[in-house]
């Protein structure tokens, strides 16, 4: 998970509120005496509070700015002493918030990196005004609005390149190969940003699909994509939710409804001062009856782990992977004003079998909350046990852990170097610049990686010969990724990714576990209980 908080919030529909800047979610009156004496310690620290602040800007050495005081410095590490997903969004990051939910920007529709100091194009997104513009991957962005590029930062890059909705922004590039740079006038638009970027059938009958995120288009992008796939006829499904790192309550259950039957319990939540409330199937799942894989990992958090718990505690789908990220706290999004908001955990969320996938984060930094779940010496707790609907055991109390267990996919030495010289991406921009007519179906053959074993000399990046021999699979996978990318779209390069990915075979693998969970004897056991419970 990243350790940026704002895109590990497990957020429910945002609460139209107005709260005081101090203010908080108090639990109900016990009596007046007691909401007295409360009132007063309340009183009396804000008297203690104003009196440091005065003292500050009365005697610090330098002008101080309260608003960045109080904003910047006393709330945010006040929200830090309760958990590490209650978080007070500024302005900017409030308007990112509102972009993730909503599931687009204003903006010119492209994904920018730095590469040895300059704006590089890692990738236009099909459709946008930033493709029909012709940027391409690869591209070097020196100007925006005839502002020089060099010397900032991707973020103050595409602050920049961001703006209004139908406002023009005037885009200077270079491009590797051709001399000179190239001026064009970009018309601003709503960006979408899918949160379910791919869909396709991976093999005869058998979908894959990613979803990215949780924002409030999921849904009905999940209904789209299964559609296209004409679900009715699919004989199973790998659902991908790696390094989905959550977002909005309502599109965990909509998603875990679409393949749960009616009435089966999909998640509940509870705290000191909101009631428990339960989230049933609402629909039934008709047409959906194939087997299931969910594909998680140490990123997967919140909304993804809802999805892969509702799944798992009703025998209705095989994870697989690694442990989740254990985040089991439920966000309430207060905004202050106009263009500042509170995320306040004001929630505990439970699986169907009752887990907590919650892990504990007292007596850890954040570095180490954050960081320890992709590490190799983080253990989830397994004291927390469970049984599935069909009798299986599954565990809480730090995140979900996989039916079937994998190894993390890691980048050894040569692989890490390559990608941080950008080597293969590098390599596919000059590959399709030399071949513009390159036809559907392209496959990097022997001639291709001899090709790129030579680019890398030309470069001077240094390697044993040893090593390129032994990473031929990794190279020839990466390369017609990054071709795809470059030569086609954005969309093209993901497919290929997939197809070519080590773990979604692992997936494929597990489909027969998948059809088995669905028709053991065990679960039709359980389902069957379950109705006559209902029945009396």
């Amino acid at each position: 998970m990243s350790n940026t908080r704002r895109s590990s919030l497990l957020t429910i529909p945002v609460v139209i509120a107005v709260c005081a800047i101090f203010g908080g979610v108090f639990g109900p009156q016990l009596s007046i005496a007691a909401a007295a004496s409360e009132d007063d310690r309340i009183q009396q620290s804000f008297r203690q509070f104003s009196r440091v602040l005065a003292t500050i800007e009365a005697n610090y050495a330098d002008p101080v700015d309260p608003e960045k005081a109080i904003f910047q410095g006393a709330i945010p590490q006040m929200l830090q002493t309760l958990d590490p997903h209650s978080q007070f969004f500024d302005p900017e990051a409030f308007e990112r918030l509102r972009d993730d939910q909503r599931g687009n920007y204003a903006g010119v529709g492209m994904t920018i990196q730095n590469r040895n100091g300059q704006t590089v194009v890692l990738h236009p997104f099909p459709k946008t005004p930033a493709y029909k513009a012709g940027l391409r991957p690869g591209d070097i962005v020196a100007e925006v609005d005839g502002e020089a590029m060099e010397g900032l930062n991707t973020t103050e890059v595409a602050n920049r390149l961001r703006g209004p909705e139908g406002t023009d922004v005037v885009v200077g590039y270079e491009r590797p190969g051709r001399e000179g740079m190239t001026e064009v006038t970009v018309t601003r638009a709503r960006i979408p940003r899918p949160s379910v970027p791919v869909h396709f059938e991976i093999k005869d009958r058998i979908g894959f699909v990613k979803i990215e995120s949780f924002n409030e288009n999921t849904g009905k992008e999940l209904d789209r994509a299964l559609d296209e796939l004409d679900s009715d006829s699919l004989e199973g499904l790998i659902l991908d939710l790696r390094g989905n790192r959550g977002g909005l309550l309502s599109q965990g259950v909509y998603v875990s409804d679409k393949f749960l039957d009616k009435g089966q319990k999909i998640v509940s939540h509870h705290g000191r001062a909101s009631n428990e409330r339960a989230y049933n199937a609402q629909r039934p799942s008709v047409g959906l009856e194939f087997p299931i894989i969910v594909m998680v990992n140490c990123q997967s958090a919140s909304a993804s782990e809802i999805v892969a718990g509702a799944l798992q505690d009703h025998d209705r789908a095989v994870i697989i992977g690694t442990p989740t990220f254990g985040k089991g706290l439920v966000q309430t999004v207060y905004p202050l004003n106009d263009t500042t908001g509170l995320a306040l955990t004001t929630a505990r969320y439970y699986t169907p079998s009752g887990r907590l996938i919650q892990r504990r984060y007292d007596g850890v930094s954040m570095v180490e909350y954050y960081n320890d779940p992709c590490s190799d010496h983080y253990k989830p707790k397994t004291d927390e046990v469970k049984t599935t609907d069909a009798g299986r055991t599954v565990f809480g109390g730090g995140g979900i852990t996989p039916d079937i267990q994998i190894s993390e996919q890691r980048l050894n030495d040569f692989q890490i170097d390559l990608r941080r010289a950008f080597a293969i991406e590098n390599f596919a921009q000059h590959y399709v610049v030399t071949h513009p007519d390159m036809p559907k179906g392209w496959e990097p053959d022997s001639d291709v990686v001899e090709q790129f074993r030579q680019f890398l000399h030309a470069e001077e990046f240094e390697f044993d010969e040893v090593d390129f021999s032994d990473n031929v699979d990794f190279i020839t996978r990466f390369l017609k990724r990054e071709v795809y990318v470059s030569a086609y779209d954005l969309d093209e390069g993901e497919k290929v990714y997939y197809e070519l990915d080590p773990d979604v075979e692992k997936a494929l693998d597990a489909l027969p576990k998948a059809k088995q969970l669905l028709e053991s004897p065990s679960r039709l056991v359980a389902e069957q209980l379950k109705a006559d419970r209902a029945a009396r």
